[in-house]
């Protein structure tokens, strides 16, 4: 069968993009955000502050990541339909779009809602669990971006 090659690149754009995005929100953003002691001499922001600053940048990224799981899901569906079906891809897909849903409409609006309490909710236990769990699942975002690109580049080498 033939594919459509606009359609097949436009899905590796987006799964690349969005694997450099998890990478450079992650790896470089808030690590700068939070350690702004080593950066600045005069103005100083607090943990609070810095996590208010990096909720933002995540609130936003969010509507990047609603797009992603639909794009996922329907490219997903239509190489399904064409009969094309490959299990490291299904697995990958699938992971993907259930740890962006997990970000963008779980771990992000929860982690907002208790820095809008104030400083001392994000000092609780609670906030550090939902933290830990949403650091988790923005690695298995990147990894499981990682594996449907490699995998879906290798498919398409195939055909």
């Amino acid at each position: 069968m033939k594919q459509n090659i606009y359609l097949d690149f436009s899905y590796l754009v987006i799964l690349a993009a969005s694997f450099g995005a998890v990478v450079v929100l992650g790896a470089f953003v808030a690590p700068v955000i939070f350690h702004t002691d080593r950066i600045l001499v005069d103005m100083l922001i607090d943990s609070y502050n810095a996590g208010i600053i990096m909720g933002e940048i995540f609130h936003r990224f969010s509507y990047w990541v609603y797009f992603l799981a639909f794009g996922v899901v329907a490219y997903e569906i239509i190489i399904y339909k064409m009969g094309q079906r490959d299990a490291v891809a299904f697995a990958s897909a699938v992971t993907v779009v259930f740890s962006s849903l997990m970000f963008s409409a779980v771990y992000t609006p929860k982690i907002l809602a208790m820095q809008a309490l104030g400083a001392e909710a994000t000092q609780s236990d609670t906030f550090d669990n939902i933290h830990i769990a949403s650091e988790m699942d923005f690695k298995i975002l990147a990894v499981s971006l990682l594996v449907l690109f490699t995998r879906r580049l290798m498919l398409l080498r195939r055909a």
